[in-house]
């Protein structure tokens, strides 16, 4: 679908059929689907929708104020399906965003008429899909915007709020008119399934309830969204942050939550230390280890340039769905922290088209059994995989050899004999893309270990690992591990402001519009910028915390720690003709935080080792070891 503006209005000549087209497609149980690659069309009325909000109650009193949380779910549903006895889908969007940061390029808020019925909602999910015969539903998650409760950062109260309302949805739970009052509500307009949809936050969420395996939850899309949020504060121990989830709740709780939920932050407070342990509250918090429990299909979507929600959150995600048999879907671009609306814009509102109209309306479209994976290889530029990772793949095991100069290693299938060592002085002031533009430089505050130029291109797919057999001068040392393309390449600039993007003045619109929620949105462009190195994966990882169980320790200064630092998943080109670098050092500066001291690594080559994700594994990686 590469038009942008939709019209709603038809003629009388094709408007019969195309309501009867619809009709079929709303049918419950969707037995009398529309033909494959039809699609839902857009023929209820968008400004006729049924806009409500609804009460709902979670069994929870996270307040503490002796009566149970309710949730405000904002509802627009399109009015003709109701009146013919016919029930609707839901895609919903829960998050905590809603009145104090606002969702989108353009961070829309929601807005509510004078009776406080709500007037916008945010992002494009209402304008386009309404009138296609789906309701979309808003919900404020607890502790934020008009509903009660206590932010809980991805744990038990967060995604409790959020499988309420489908459960409410399916009939399992109680639903108010009001916030307060004891008129209930009936969702007799729904058919059941749900899709969850969001970026960030809101797509963590998603996530989260989705491994409750909550019935009526039919497909999630998350967007840059994390699996397990102890990766998203922690490296395997390095602090990613200088904060943790009690700043966070902090910053989207209501007036109301912020005045009684006291309790609840220090809570958060004393179960996410910021010592880097493995908690109880951590636990609660990973939902990648209770993909076992996911119904849901999932389209996963990912900048592999997020410095937000950092890739090792989408891989492990991938990687327990697949062994779980889920069925699942992933696009993955050159940019940050950004929603593929905002780089990709056509595509993606035709492919989430597809997508909602398969797993929510029935309709066998081919969407299932098209290709999995969709990756941006230049701006703009994107190839597809039937599977991915993509068949062939194998993980290579890699030696790191020292070089001709100290800090110059080399790259090869060859172990470094015994007694080979590399060493690096910490220095915090010191970045990646530092190291990256000095790799060939010998520095006392990085290793590099290059390969030779390459004869044909190298694929790396997937989640790689550096095996490291280090001793430190002090008491604590971080680590870092970065993977780099040297040579000239054209990428998205995803450490400006736009992370990959640029807005611009135009608008195009996507759906139908009312005086108060345009379904017109500023247009955006690809942000480039030129570069002779290429960070595509990176690891961190404190030493102390060398044990899987992630319970750190005080290092004896001079003993020798093996630990394995867990390489980001992304999925990379090194052309022929360039080199495949990995650089080994201490505080990669503005990504992780720095140890206490300045420590002395030194590493034991011998006893070390990278795992990479090569398409057609060691045959292709250079025999022999060059700079």
């Amino acid at each position: 679908m590469a038009v942008a503006i939709l019209v709603a209005a038809l003629t009388a000549a094709v408007a019969a059929p195309a309501q009867a087209h619809a009709a079929a497609a709303r049918t419950a149980g969707h037995t009398a689907a529309p033909a494959a690659t039809t699609g839902t069309q857009p023929v209820d009325s968008y400004a006729n929708a049924v806009r409500q909000t609804v009460w709902v109650d979670t069994g929870l009193d996270g307040d503490k104020d002796g009566k149970s949380d309710r949730v405000a779910a904002d509802i627009i549903r399109p009015s003709e399906p109701a009146a013919a006895g016919q029930q609707v889908p839901v895609i919903m969007d829960a998050s905590p965003y809603y009145s104090c940061c606002g969702r989108g390029n353009e961070n829309q808020v929601k807005t509510y008429d004078s009776s406080g019925n709500p007037v916008m909602f945010p992002l494009f999910y209402d304008n386009y899909f309404v009138s296609r015969g789906y309701a979309v539903v808003l919900v404020d998650l607890a502790g934020t915007n008009r509903s009660d409760g206590c932010v809980d950062v991805g744990g038990p109260s967060d995604i409790t709020s959020a499988k309420s309302v489908i459960d409410w949805l399916n009939g399992r739970a109680t639903g108010y008119t009001t916030h307060t009052g004891t008129t209930q509500a009936q969702a007799t307009w729904a058919n059941g399934s749900v899709g969850m949809i969001g970026k960030s936050w809101d797509g963590t969420i998603a996530n989260g309830v989705a491994a409750t395996g909550v019935e009526g939850l039919k497909t999630i899309v998350p967007i840059s969204s994390i699996s397990s949020w102890y990766d998203y504060y922690f490296a395997q121990g390095a602090a990613l942050y200088d904060s943790g989830p009690d700043a966070l709740a902090s910053d989207v709780e209501s007036s109301t939550a912020s005045s009684h939920c006291s309790a609840e932050q220090t809570a958060l407070r004393s179960g996410a230390p910021r010592d880097g342990d493995w908690t109880s509250a951590w636990q609660q918090r990973d939902y990648a280890a209770e993909a076992a429990n996911v119904k849901a299909s999932v389209f996963v979507v990912q900048g592999m340039e997020d410095l937000n929600v950092r890739t090792k959150n989408f891989g492990q995600w991938w990687t327990a769905l697949a062994a779980n048999n889920v069925p699942r879907k992933l696009w993955l671009s050159q940019t940050g922290h950004v929603d593929p609306f905002d780089y990709r814009r056509s595509a993606w509102v035709d492919t989430l088209h597809q997508w909602f109209d398969h797993y929510l309306m029935g309709i066998d479209n081919g969407i299932d059994t098209a290709p999995m994976a969709d990756i941006e290889r230049t701006p703009d530029t994107w190839t597809t995989d039937a599977v991915w990772p993509p068949a062939g793949t194998a993980a290579t095991t890699v030696a790191l050899r020292p070089g001709s100069a100290n800090g110059l290693g080399t790259l090869g299938l060859t172990p470094a004999a015994a007694g080979s060592t590399e060493n690096f002085m910490d220095n915090a002031s010191q970045s990646e893309d530092d190291w990256a533009s000095q790799v060939d430089q010998a520095k006392s505050d990085k290793v590099a270990f290059t390969t030779g130029a390459l004869t044909q291109d190298m694929r790396l797919s997937g989640g790689g690992t550096v095996t490291l057999t280090a001793s430190s001068s002090t008491s604590s040392a971080h680590l870092s591990a970065v993977l780099v393309d040297l040579g000239p390449a054209t990428i998205r600039n995803y450490e400006d402001s736009g992370e990959g993007i640029t807005t611009l003045s135009t608008r195009s619109c996507w759906g139908d519009s009312t005086a108060g929620d345009s379904a017109c949105y500023l247009d955006t462009a690809a942000d480039t910028e030129s570069t002779g190195a290429t960070i595509f994966s990176r690891g961190w990882a404190d030493l102390g915390h060398y044990d899987p169980s992630l319970t750190g320790v005080s290092l004896t200064p001079g003993k020798s720690y093996t630990i394995t630092l867990q390489l980001a998943a992304s999925d990379h080109i090194v052309p022929a003709g360039h080199r495949l670098a990995l650089i080994v050092a201490g505080t990669d500066n503005g990504l992780i935080v720095a140890p206490s001291g300045t420590p002395k690594v030194t590493i034991d080559l011998a006893h070390s080792s990278a795992s990479l994700p090569l398409v057609g594994g060691s045959a292709v990686f250079p025999q022999t070891a060059t700079r």
